[in-house]
């Protein structure tokens, strides 16, 4: 039997160890708590300067006015050309993105030596460290000139060379989600499919990609919101004419790059000018909103759970 003396040392550490289990499990609860009410503030900061806009400017006007000249007489108050552009460029950016990314992606869980994949995954990922007023200067002087040289028409501020440029940019998130998504199939779908006789860009295509098609739809969802939100890019290489066309080659104007043009201080503070980089937040808050709650639907109801292989 124990003694009395190694039986507190057992009763104290037991007492230690669910103490020091509480501690955490009350920080990691008082930190999910911290990022809902970070939330929240942000959500409750912007919408109540946005409603005192909406007290002056009807709703259905801003959301479906083809028009947005609020610096100017006279004034409208259409956003659809700051979503235009937006959506856009994000589109051109996950054309370019996309088919990269992917193809890297399964490049490197199926196809490269471990050797190569420690070598090129780094590479990739540099991108992402970039930063992004360095692309939107590469956009403006290096991809809109080459672009000129195919496209006569096209003008010095466009969406296509942003949109181009900002692509690169996302490469790695979709690569790098698509690429874990890819290794986390189980390694038994992969021998059944070989065992079937399949071969190797048999297995990558019709096993491992439907597979892991809920982490790669994620991880394109994502980089869609990463790409929505994109602001120094949008800023130098787009232009700053909100413009309502379908025609990339054309200056445009996001939404970010709006609200950083109004936000250099050069319009009063309290105005109803000001208050639009409210509305416009606002609105940008719930396309990337609404772009993550896809995300997350999406994932939940397409995941397929291997615990059992």
């Amino acid at each position: 039997m124990a003694s009395p003396e190694s039986r507190a040392r057992s009763l104290r550490k037991h007492h230690k160890e669910r103490l020091s289990e509480r501690t955490i499990r009350q920080a990691l609860f008082l930190s999910a708590i911290l990022s809902i009410v970070v939330l929240i503030a942000i959500f409750v900061t912007i919408a109540y300067q946005a409603i005192e806009f909406f007290k002056q400017v009807s709703i259905v006007e801003f959301l479906t006015g083809t028009r947005w000249t609020p610096l100017f007489q006279p004034q409208h108050f259409g956003v659809l050309p700051l979503v235009a552009g937006t959506l856009w460029v994000s589109a051109i950016a996950l054309s370019t993105a996309v088919p990269i990314g992917l193809g890297a992606a399964v490049f490197l869980s199926q196809y490269a030596p471990s050797r190569v994949r420690r070598v090129v995954k780094p590479i990739l990922e540099i991108l992402a460290g970039i930063p992004t007023v360095v692309y939107g200067y590469f956009a403006l002087t290096f991809v809109t000139p080459l672009l000129m040289r195919f496209f006569p028409t096209v003008t010095v501020f466009n969406a296509l060379s942003a949109g181009l440029v900002m692509g690169i940019m996302i490469v790695p998130m979709v690569s790098s989600l698509s690429e874990d998504a890819m290794i986390a199939v189980p390694d038994l779908l992969r021998e059944g499919a070989y065992a079937l006789g399949a071969k190797r860009h048999e297995v990558a295509t019709r096993v491992v990609v439907p597979t892991a098609l809920s982490g790669i739809v994620a991880s394109i969802i994502l980089s869609m919101s990463r790409a929505v939100g994109e602001t120094m890019i949008v800023s130098i290489a787009m232009g700053s004419t909100p413009r309502l066309t379908l025609n990339p080659l054309e200056g445009m104007q996001a939404m970010t790059a709006y609200i950083t043009q109004i936000s250099l201080g050069e319009i009063p503070f309290g105005t109803l000018e000001y208050s639009t980089i409210f509305a416009v937040g606002i609105t940008l808050f719930a396309i990337v909103f609404l772009v993550n709650l896809v995300a997350y639907w999406f994932t939940r109801r397409y995941s397929e759970l291997y615990s059992g292989l």
